[in-house]
């Protein structure tokens, strides 16, 4: 006979849980990762003279001010981090190098970006980037991977095609290539302009992720959306049009959102009304997430730390992001496992899996839904059970089998991989 969990039990294995410092990033720059140390680390490697001896000084060319006037002086950050990624060398170095100070600061997973066009100043080729970044990717023990970036911007269709062309030449599951993405100025160069470019991403099975919705209205989003991205890097202003978030929810798209980032370049004007929360609760996948943590010096655990803070994200609601992390991760499903183990959450199961849901009336003695691996898993509709369904998710475990963990999952969401 199935036992139950108690709602008191679940909450407070769900307050446990999250107190562990553990995280994942999917939204990380490796020319916007690097820090006064790394620089010095790969400019004595090279040969490199810096511009200062002087740490100080050095962090300014490195960082914005906490009140970045504006996205100029965001993206003036990237000068002198990209002049020390012009090398095999350099560039593997970096990769190494940014894994390291990832799992230094609680990630247990991270997927580094990088756009190999912009490494080629010095003789390297795009495949000669992409080989160099491999390189220091395999020498790191943090779980991750990369996502090569095609860029937006004048006279560069070539570039952006190779890239493509060399991410299905080098695409694996693990440990290596495993996506693209476009970055660049979103407002100057719209995403109406890469229809073709991702229709060939799509003929190629290439998953991908798009920046959108953050210099760009929510537009740019539906336009992605319909282009096959299963992600979207920002899409803070989907808020603009509810149409489009409708379409975000429906679609079980993920949000790789980044307030600090969102915060220095102005994409919202008002960080009192940053709506990673609504967005959340309105039952879209949000996801938390770094950007460029050298430029703006911060860490995934002042992130998560940021938003608790400010908008009061309940230990659930944390639990709720990170579950979502593992599901967005581009990466297999052996390692999500993995992943949600290290977390405390639920094992979630492959296509054809079924699941039980309940409401917050049935919740403190309902029996265990489906099988899967030996553990059950009961999933809490938050439409029908209201606000405090945010901390009503529970295992529930028959004889001999140990519950793993607590996991939310908010209203409307979509059980299917």
């Amino acid at each position: 006979m199935l036992t139950s969990l108690s709602l008191a039990g679940c909450v407070a294995y769900a307050e446990e849980t999250v107190q562990e410092p553990k995280y994942i990033d999917l939204h990380k720059h490796l020319d916007g990762s690097i820090t006064v140390d790394i620089a010095k680390k790969l400019a004595e490697l090279q040969g490199i003279a810096l511009p200062t001896d002087n740490d100080e000084e050095l962090k300014d060319l490195l960082t914005v001010s906490p009140d970045c006037k504006d996205l100029n002086e965001f993206l003036d950050r990237f000068e002198l981090p990209v002049s020390l990624l012009q090398t095999p060398e350099g560039l593997s170095e970096a990769v190494y190098l940014v894994m390291e100070d990832c799992k230094a600061t609680g990630d247990i997973y991270a997927e580094i970006r990088f756009a190999p066009q912009l490494h080629c100043e010095n003789g390297m080729t795009q495949e000669d980037a992409i080989n160099a970044a491999l390189e220091g990717l395999k020498r790191s023990d943090l779980c991750g991977n990369l996502i090569l970036c095609c860029m937006r911007g004048e006279n560069n269709e070539e570039e952006n095609m190779e890239t493509v062309e060399l991410a299905k030449k080098y695409l694996v599951e693990d440990g290596g290539v495993v996506a693209l993405d476009i970055a660049g100025a979103e407002a100057l160069y719209p995403t109406e302009n890469y229809r073709e470019l991702f229709a060939k991403a799509r003929e190629y099975n290439i998953p991908f992720t798009i920046h959108a919705g953050e210099a760009d209205g929510a537009e740019s989003v539906r336009l992605a959306i319909e282009y096959g991205a299963s992600r979207i890097g920002h899409g803070v202003r989907i808020y603009e049009d509810s149409e489009v978030m409708e379409l975000a929810r429906d679609n079980g798209i993920f949000l790789e959102m980044c307030p600090t980032s969102n915060s220095q370049t102005r994409a919202i004007d008002n960080m009192e009304e940053y709506p990673l929360k609504d967005y959340l609760h309105y039952g879209i996948k949000v996801t938390l997430n770094t950007d460029d943590s050298a430029i703006e010096d911060t860490d995934i655990g002042s992130e998560y730390d940021y938003i608790r803070k400010n908008f009061g994200l309940s230990d659930s609601e944390v639990l709720t992001l990170l579950a979502n992390a593992v599901d967005a991760a581009f990466t297999s499903y052996e390692v999500k496992c993995q992943l949600r183990e290290e977390l405390g959450l639920p094992y979630v199961p492959e296509e054809n899996a079924e699941y039980n849901g309940i409401t917050a009336e049935g919740a403190e003695t309902a029996e265990a839904g489906s099988v899967f691996d030996e553990k059950h898993l009961v999933i809490i509709d938050t439409d029908t059970a209201g606000d405090d369904a945010m901390a009503i998710a529970m295992m529930a475990k028959a004889p001999n089998v140990e519950v793993l963990g607590v996991t939310v999952l908010p209203g409307n969401v979509s059980l299917e991989q």
